[in-house]
């Protein structure tokens, strides 16, 4: 039902919504559970276990005036209410995108592309709200069925399978998300991405420990050019011989001597024609 007017106040009465409106108007929604949930534990009604015996609900087959005047009254703050609301919401949400719909010369490309993404994130909540209700209304029509008598026609099964469809129903919402609202598609590929790099770095680092090497340290070149290593070439008739050393004096004919045990020099061969 918030959902549901949150669009109605975007898109009809096309005002902006802001943080401190949703952190409101969640606020509201958790001391209206609160407030419902809370009456039987205070005397109003009272929790018992179900017909199948795993979970505890409201007491609904109970005769007893207060009990039957707080099932009524749930029933009306807690179904026909929120569904009054999101009826209203919705129909004169889906009235103004027709109305908008219908004006041709729309005066610019941003007003074209809002309209077209209210109306997304329009069918987006109703298609939450649908499978929402989906999910309860079974259950709450099988309680109902409880409060006028019909107990002896329900079995045990039904009511766990309508317990069970109705208490996920929020999983469902991660799916509507993710199939229709690019934004959280990408959100989530960021969040994933991010957490992958993470794990990588966290084996990386723990490989560098094993090898008993300084974890986190990036290897960083020096940025003065005197430090930098000096690469000299010098040629011979039989190789080309690659000298990189830190020290312009160093003798190139007692490097090229000990070229097969320092690192530093490279030596490659030429290649024997075809005919030798």
């Amino acid at each position: 039902a918030v959902l549901a007017y949150e669009r109605y106040i975007r898109v009809v009465n096309a005002k902006a919504i802001d943080f401190s409106w949703v952190w409101r108007a969640i606020t509201y929604i958790w001391l209206y559970s609160l407030a419902w949930s809370g009456a039987p534990l205070v005397g109003w009604n009272k929790y018992s276990l179900e017909l199948h015996k795993l979970g505890c609900s409201v007491n609904w087959d109970s005769r007893n005036p207060s009990d039957t005047s707080y099932v009524l009254l749930l029933f009306l703050g807690c179904l026909l209410v929120p569904v009054g609301v999101i009826a209203y919401c919705y129909g004169n949400i889906l009235y103004s995108i027709r109305m908008l719909r219908n004006i041709q010369d729309l005066q610019s490309v941003r007003l074209a592309k809002i309209v077209t993404y209210e109306k997304n994130m329009a069918k987006m909540c109703f298609f939450m709200i649908t499978i929402f209700l989906f999910c309860w209304v079974p259950y709450a029509m099988l309680s109902f069925m409880l409060v006028y008598g019909y107990a002896s026609k329900i079995t045990p099964t039904v009511t766990i399978i309508l317990s069970l469809l109705a208490k996920s129903s929020t999983a469902y919402n991660h799916i509507i998300y993710l199939f229709m609202s690019r934004k959280y598609r990408w959100c989530l590929m960021q969040l994933l991405c991010s957490r992958l790099m993470r794990i990588k770095w966290i084996i990386k680092d723990h490989a560098v420990r094993v090898r008993g090497e300084k974890p986190g340290k990036p290897i960083v070149l020096s940025e003065k050019v005197a430090e930098r290593p000096k690469k000299r070439v010098t040629f011979s008739s039989s190789s080309i011989i690659f000298i990189i050393t830190s020290d312009e004096t160093q003798d190139m004919d007692s490097t090229a001597d000990d070229n097969s045990t320092n690192p530093n020099v490279i030596q490659v061969r030429p290649l024997k024609s075809e005919r030798a």
